[in-house]
């Protein structure tokens, strides 16, 4: 398990509401404690156990400031959120690999700006190598595309800002 990995764990067990998770392999124990509990640990916080060969210090440093990173920029998400209360977000119905054009040689389905209507293709999303194709439930003009070219998503993740008509 590497850094990349355990960061999207540690998302996804924030996004999922959940207030303990351990996970435990041959080499690793970790436990992720989310929300108000009483052992001191503060949310988003991990507590690993591992084989002193398997993990360095500079490793160490760079998930705790990766971390860091992360806290502050849905902070950020929050603030601007309340601020444009008139926009919808469109979210992934799907786990997969978010793209922006059918094709590496074709345009993007939209760009910020756009004006869409409904049963616009917004992106597709690869899932066990299937392209589905996510379309725009309403029209109006997308404001702010939230994920980048090819990157993993997670479901009911956010990945457009659209303002409606």
């Amino acid at each position: 398990m590497d850094i990349k990995d355990i960061q999207n764990l540690i998302k996804f067990v924030a996004k999922s509401g959940a207030q303990e998770v351990k996970l435990e392999m041959e080499d690793i124990k970790i436990t992720i404690k989310t929300g108000g509990s009483s052992s001191g640990v503060e949310p988003g916080k991990f507590l690993q156990n591992v084989n002193p060969l398997s993990i360095s210090p500079s490793t160490s440093q760079s998930m705790e400031l990766s971390l860091k990173d992360n806290k502050g920029n849905e902070n950020k998400k929050d603030e601007s959120t309340s601020e444009d209360d008139e926009l919808i977000t469109i979210k992934s119905p799907i786990i997969g690999t978010f793209y922006r054009k059918s094709a590496p040689d074709k345009p993007p389905f939209v760009e910020v700006g756009d004006i869409i209507k409904e049963g616009d293709v917004l992106c597709v999303i690869e899932a066990m190598k299937l392209f589905n194709e996510i379309e725009s439930e309403l029209g109006g003009t997308i404001v702010k595309i939230l994920i980048d070219d090819a990157s993993p998503v997670e479901f009911d993740q956010p990945l457009f800002l659209i303002k409606p008509l």
